[in-house]
């Protein structure tokens, strides 16, 4: 952010004035003459200090609620327009998948094959905007958190105009964070495969998926290092498996126990729409009765609902995960205090 200063990485030239010794947590003093503990600094939404799983879950939603036109009103935009206009390009096709998927109808291979070519490309388009609409939403929710956490006010266009410049290179790094992790699984695959063996394919995806947490951990911080610091898209990969590693289990653990509450929230707001939409179609057991209008219109908006929840909150983790790893191992707790006017001392 390049109004706020202290988001700036060590290694970037800074015109600031002579830094504290970062203070080296977890180590305690005793005896009478031990200093006393530094006042905790809360400027924001959360304290300026290491951080703890529940005041990262805490600071999360509190940021939600401290911004709610900025994060709710951004999500539920972002979502609906993703989600409608993937639903109104499925809608064309939904007749003749029903009569592809039926086995009475008996429909020709070209058939076939014509139907789930159409089908997909309708679906391709769908998964490009969700993609965009993310990206979007994770980025511009990173500059508000990021203000969130000084306990500064911002607008829609002072997020904007300081996220505009981030968004092509972050759409870039979620390209390649994507395929970065896809790659292992799809490699290792293909050699179990040509192994012809079924223990080696078994054991080529547990590696694979693995491999695919490994990776999806170390660089989970390159969003809010790629948008806070506004670095390049390699320094961002690089900057995030730097601040991972040495704390790759706590930081597995936090984004594992967001991601469960994040998918129970959704379970949550989806299932009455999941049941609405099994209403429309009376408990159809038949699977293409799920391709039907009044399904897949129930279970849009549903998706539209837990959307505008889930995906600010798993992000406004990752960027309280971000700082606190900052933090922890680049005493930047000094520089946000002095940035949020408490002089950092």
């Amino acid at each position: 952010m390049s109004e706020t200063p202290g988001w700036s990485s060590p290694d970037q030239p800074q015109n600031q004035p002579p830094q504290q010794q970062p203070p080296q947590y977890g180590q305690q003093q005793y005896g009478y003459n031990a200093p006393p503990p530094p006042p905790t600094i809360k400027p924001g939404v959360i304290p300026l200090r290491p951080l703890a799983l529940g005041e990262i879950i805490d600071g999360a939603i509190t940021t939600m609620r401290r911004y709610p036109k900025l994060i709710i009103g951004a999500a539920a935009v972002v979502a609906a327009i993703t989600q409608i206009v993937g639903l109104l390009v499925q809608l064309p096709f939904l007749a003749d998948l029903s009569t592809a998927l039926d086995p009475s109808a008996a429909p020709s291979r070209d058939q076939l094959l014509d139907v789930f070519a159409s089908a997909l490309g309708g679906t391709l388009l769908g998964i490009v905007l969700q993609l965009v609409g993310t990206v979007f939403l994770s980025g511009f929710i990173t500059v508000v958190a990021g203000h969130a956490v000084l306990g500064r006010q911002v607008t829609f266009a002072q997020a904007w105009e300081e996220f505009k410049p981030r968004l092509l290179p972050l759409l870039g790094a979620t390209l390649l964070y994507g395929l970065l992790i896809m790659a292992a699984p799809v490699v290792l695959g293909l050699l179990g495969v040509l192994a012809n063996s079924g223990w080696a394919l078994a054991l080529g995806l547990f590696v694979a998926f693995l491999v695919a947490v490994w990776l999806w951990v170390m660089f989970s911080l390159v969003t809010p290092a790629l948008v806070l610091e506004r670095c390049g898209v390699g320094t961002a990969f690089s900057r995030s498996s730097k601040l991972v590693s040495g704390a790759w289990w706590r930081t597995f653990g936090i984004l594992l126990v967001a991601g469960l509450i994040a998918a129970v929230i959704s379970w949550i707001i989806g299932l009455p729409f999941e049941l609405l939409g099994r209403a429309t179609t009376g408990f159809d057991a038949d699977p293409a009765a799920l391709l039907s209008a009044g399904y897949l219109i129930m279970i849009t908006l549903g998706s539209i609902i837990a959307s505008t929840i889930a995906l600010p909150f798993s992000s406004a983790v990752s960027v309280l995960v971000y700082v606190d790893r900052r933090m922890r191992s680049e005493g930047m707790d000094i520089e946000l205090q002095r940035a949020a006017g408490h002089g950092g001392s």
